[in-house]
């Protein structure tokens, strides 16, 4: 059986044992009814972005699969940490590659593509400086983002259980809001589409 919708979600993180990639996985368990969420594990494999090659003949073959999960996917959702009170240059790389058409041939992947964020953080301050700029990121593609509810992990190691998952029941409530939001505008936009299509 497949699902009505899919959100392809993306952690910032590198890192075996992210707290963000934890909180993406609950996330994961966390979907609505006829939502499936499917884990993007490929950001390691995005080369620095280069403007020569980025064209749909020259594209590394990593970066075209990302595009193509974007556009196949009917949401995106970000778990991200903060870096020197920012999003992860490996995580902006990606969007970065993602955001572009210089042929005006292919579409913009993240235009008008509903997205929700979220972040975690071993600090008392959560992710809340990466968040803020990820969405400044994110007025410039012209996405649709969800504003609330805002899903600020903070002291997120106190959230999780030694297996790695969700144990703070606040979290998870927050987070099953925050994928409702989503899902929605998702929904908005794929009912509109096949309206378009009839």
């Amino acid at each position: 059986m497949t699902s009505e919708l899919t959100i392809l979600g993306i952690s910032g993180s590198l890192r075996t044992d992210s707290y963000n990639s934890a909180l993406l996985r609950a996330a994961r368990d966390l979907a609505p009814a006829g939502v499936a969420l499917d884990i993007y594990a490929g950001l390691r494999d995005i080369p620095p972005y280069d403007m020569d090659l980025d064209t749909p003949d020259r594209r590394p073959a990593a970066v075209q699969d990302l595009r193509d999960r974007i556009n196949a996917a009917d949401g995106l959702l970000i778990i991200t940490p903060e870096f020197n009170y920012s999003i992860p240059g490996v995580l902006k790389n990606a969007l970065d590659w993602a955001s572009t058409d210089w042929t005006e041939t292919e579409g913009l992947p993240l235009l008008r593509k509903p997205v929700a964020i979220a972040g975690a953080a071993p600090t008392n301050f959560g992710s809340v400086r990466a968040q803020l700029a990820l969405r400044q990121v994110f007025v410039w593609t012209d996405s649709d983002v969800v504003t609330k509810p805002e899903v600020i992990a903070f002291r997120v190691h106190e959230r999780l259980g030694q297996d790695g998952r969700l144990i703070d029941e606040g979290t998870a409530v927050l987070l099953r809001n925050l994928l409702d939001a989503l899902t929605a505008k998702a929904a908005a936009k794929a009912a509109t589409k096949v309206g378009a299509a009839r």
